[in-house]
């Protein structure tokens, strides 16, 4: 038998080969340990499982990743291209392999992510460098990442009924699972022979209890429409969770965390003994911090005094794709962007703000971060392990780090300045930046290894 993590996956997500007479076995243990996220096989489906590899699809509205990897244990990275800019062209094609790296204008029009998909594979297929990968034939899976999977609450493969159980999820997040399911549709029509399958960001908080999870509206209304805390960036929280209890030496089902992913999407989640208790991010990830673009946190009734076209359709709308004024408002027009004109917030983040407008930026994220870390720290009665940094901002600002664990004294929590001004280095992926002999709750930063989120 033999096991492989789908890199750019890492939800606990794993693929198992194993003899036929053991399928049944080995399916009925995942289901019994915390592997969320577990897809069985025999080696009667999978023949020439070594000869094929995996591709793994990060989507959004304006750009589309891919990575290639090899379909043995441990996988291996073959290459990775990203098209950029579909929705403010030019488009930039990016390609890597190893060392080599390639960047170049796109002349040719897209305007769409199944257009720059089509665009990768072509280009990818018929770079000569690329010996490993020669036609889609090489292909075993494609594995999409999914924002919000609804109530699925583990890895899917695509199939008739899967698939249209995620077409229901689009009315509920327009914004973030389009472009993903426009591209899982292409694949089931053009690549047909090739198993899909896909991961959530939501599915690593379906063990937020009912309480948190629970709007206090209609229940009637909210569970027909599945009106209901889902949470999100739980890819990257499942890295960082089994990152940071290796790191500390722990099982990660006796680990407590208080975990940061931000980045241009910002959010926190609580874990207790290994599992998701609370999340910043809610029906959608609009909700809890704000973000580069995102409003995070308001009054709900704001939009409504903000502009009195909120209920109509925005421009933005295409005839697939209906998203409210409101929503493009709060989800693009907000956010750092909005109070300061940059979605760069390593603008925003410095000693000296160039503007007031800048520092207040800075301050109101450092306050709503503040108040989710003390509601957590609450929740979890006192008892963490660590406090953790992770995402773009998270890992490279260390003006942010400092500033929140300095406003976080009372609770134990001390920084190594030194360490800290430092950062991780290259391959580290977990790196302390505790001040002291490491008593009390340390302070970590995890450079999460999982592609797909960075964009969310």
């Amino acid at each position: 038998m033999s096991t492989g993590i789908v890199p750019g996956f890492d939800l606990g997500a794993e693929i198992i080969l194993c003899k036929p007479t053991l399928t049944s076995y080995i399916r009925k243990t995942c289901s019994e340990l915390p592997l969320d996220h577990c897809i069985v096989y025999s080696t009667t489906d999978n023949r020439e499982a070594r000869m094929k590899s995996i591709l793994s699809v990060n989507a959004g509205s304006s750009s589309v990743k891919i990575n290639f990897y090899t379909f043995e244990n441990p996988p291996r990275s073959i290459a990775d291209a990203e098209i950029s800019g579909i929705t403010a062209p030019p488009p930039i094609f990016k390609y890597q392999q190893g060392d080599k790296k390639h960047k170049e204008q796109v002349d040719e029009k897209l305007g769409t992510p199944q257009e720059a998909f089509n665009y990768l594979l072509k280009r990818c297929f018929e770079t000569a460098e690329l010996s490993e990968i020669t036609s889609v034939d090489d292909l075993q899976y494609i594995c999409h990442r999914i924002v919000h999977g609804g109530d699925y609450r583990e890895a899917v493969e695509i199939n008739d009924e899967t698939y249209h159980h995620l077409e229901s999820f689009e009315d509920l997040a327009p914004l973030h699972n389009f472009s993903a399911l426009e591209i899982v549709r292409h694949c089931r029509t053009e690549l047909p022979k090739v198993k899909s399958i896909t991961f959530f960001d939501s599915a690593f908080h379906h063990t937020i209890p009912e309480p948190v999870r629970t709007y206090a509206i209609n229940q009637e209304v909210a569970k027909a429409n599945g009106l209901r805390k889902y949470g999100f960036h739980g890819i990257s929280y499942s890295f960082i969770l089994r990152s940071v209890a290796q790191f500390l030496k722990k099982p990660a089902e006796k680990t407590n965390l208080i975990v940061m992913h931000i980045g241009s999407g910002a959010s926190i989640c609580a874990i207790k003994d290994g599992q998701s208790i609370d999340t910043s991010m809610g029906l959608t990830p609009l909700a809890g911090l704000p973000g580069a673009t995102r409003s995070g946190d308001i009054d709900p009734s704001l939009v409504f005094h903000y502009t009195n076209e909120a209920r109509k359709l925005s421009p933005a709308s295409t005839k697939e794709m209906h998203i409210s004024t409101a929503e493009e408002i709060l989800n693009k027009k907000s956010g750092w962007k909005a109070l300061t004109g940059t979605t760069d917030f390593s603008e925003i983040a410095v000693p000296n703000p160039p503007t007031k407008a800048h520092k207040l930026a800075f301050d109101i994220f450092v306050d709503r971060i503040l108040g989710y870390i003390g509601n957590y720290y609450l929740k979890l009665n006192g008892q963490i392990d660590g406090v953790v940094f992770s995402g773009g901002i998270g890992e490279k600002s260390a003006l942010l780090r400092k500033t929140l664990v300095d406003k976080c004294h009372c609770l134990g929590l001390g920084l190594d300045d030194a360490a800290n001004d430092k950062g991780p280095g290259d391959g580290e992926t977990v790196k302390d930046l505790s001040q002291g002999s490491g008593k009390g709750p340390r302070v970590l930063v995890c450079q999460t290894n999982e592609q797909v989120c960075l964009r969310s």
